[in-house]
C-alpha cells in the first residue's frame, strides 16, 4: 500500500470510530487509539533524541516518516524554516514577474506573506498565492492550516481585523482554478511565442534568450485581438517587449505584461511553474459549473 493510501486508510478508520453510534463504545475505542498514539509517541521521541537532529533530518524526507514526526510534535525542521523553504521554491516564478514574496510570520498555524515588488496589484497575484504559495506552502508545511497575504503598502492591521487577503477563501462565483501540464515546450527551445490550449485554456507562452519561460492569455486588452501573432522583442538587458500585430501597443513581458504606452492596460499573465526535469505547469481556470 503506498504512503498516502496508507495515511488515508487511518483517517478514514479514525472518521468510523468517531461516528459509531454507541457512544460508550466510541469513548472506549478513541481512548485506546489515543493510549497507543501516546505510546508511540513516547517511544519515538526517545529515537529522535538518541540519532540526533541531522538523522532526524534526513528521515524526515520520506513522506510517511515526516507525517509520523509531525502528528507528534517532532519534525526536526521548524515550521519558519520549511515556509522559508517552500517560499524560496516560488520565488523564480515571482522573480520572473519582477516581483518577490517576503515571510512576515508563522503563529497558531497561519502563514502571513507579503508579496513585494510587480506582484503587488498584478491582476494574478491572487492565483498565484492560491496557487504557487499556498501549494508550496502547505506541501512543505502540512502544519500550516492557511496561508494569509499582506499588501506591501497597507497599514498595520489591527489584532481584531480581517488580513488583506486569505488566500484559502475565493468568492462564491469564481471558477476553481488549477495546475495543468504544458510538457517542456520544446518548439520554443530557441526562443519565441507559442499558443497552446492548455484544459481548454489558450495560453500564450513566450521564452526569452535566456530562457525564461512565460505565460499570457492572448487578449491585448487594447483591441481585444491576439497579440501571438505580434513580435517580441529584446529590451534592455533584462527586459522583453511583446508587440501587438494589431493595434500595435507593447507590453513588458518580464513586469507582469503591464503596457509600455497606456500605463492602465496590461495582459493577464498566467501563473507558470518547472519541475527539475524542465516540466512546465500554468495555472488554468476550471469551465464554472
Amino acid at each position: 500500500m503506498e504512503d498516502g493510501e496508507l495515511i488515508g486508510r487511518v483517517e478514514r478508520l479514525l472518521g468510523e470510530l468517531e461516528s459509531l453510534a454507541d457512544p460508550a463504545a466510541r469513548d472506549v475505542a478513541l481512548e485506546t487509539v489515543q493510549a497507543v498514539l501516546e505510546l508511540y509517541g513516547a517511544s519515538l521521541e526517545r529515537i529522535v533524541e538518541q540519532v540526533g537532529k541531522d538523522c532526524t533530518t534526513a528521515l524526515a524526507a520520506d513522506e510517511l516518516v515526516e507525517h509520523v514526526l509531525l502528528l507528534h510534535g517532532l519534525h526536526p525542521v521548524s515550521i519558519e524554516e520549511r515556509v522559508s523553504a517552500a517560499l524560496d521554491g516560488v520565488r523564480p516564478y515571482l522573480g520572473s514577474h519582477g516581483g518577490d514574496v517576503e515571510l512576515l510570520g508563522v503563529a497558531d498555524g497561519v502563514a502571513t506573506v507579503r508579496m513585494r515588488g510587480s506582484c503587488e496589484g498584478c491582476p494574478a497575484s491572487a492565483m498565484t498565492l492560491k496557487l504557487a504559495i499556498e501549494d508550496a506552502v502547505l506541501k512543505a508545511a502540512p502544519d500550516v492550516e492557511r496561508v494569509e497575504a499582506e499588501d506591501e503598502a497597507a497599514e498595520p492591521a489591527a489584532p481584531s481585523a480581517s488580513p488583506l487577503l486569505q488566500i484559502e477563501v475565493m468568492g462564491p462565483a469564481a471558477p476553481e482554478a488549477a495546475w495543468a501540464p504544458a510538457g517542456s515546450l520544446p518548439q520554443l527551445l530557441a526562443g519565441g511565442l507559442l499558443l497552446k490550449e492548455i484544459a481548454g485554456e489558450r495560453v500564450l507562452f513566450l521564452r526569452l534568450q535566456d530562457g525564461t519561460p512565460y505565460a499570457y492569455l492572448p487578449e491585448c486588452p487594447g483591441c481585444r485581438g491576439s497579440v501571438a501573432g505580434g513580435s517580441l522583442e529584446s529590451a534592455g538587458l533584462v527586459g522583453a517587449e511583446l508587440t501587438c500585430p494589431h493595434c500595435r501597443h507593447r507590453y513588458d513581458v518580464v513586469r507582469a505584461g503591464r503596457c509600455l504606452d497606456a500605463p492602465e492596460l496590461h495582459l493577464e499573465p498566467v501563473p507558470l511553474l518547472v519541475d527539475e526535469a524542465g516540466l512546465v505547469r500554468v495555472a488554468v481556470q476550471a469551465p464554472a459549473l
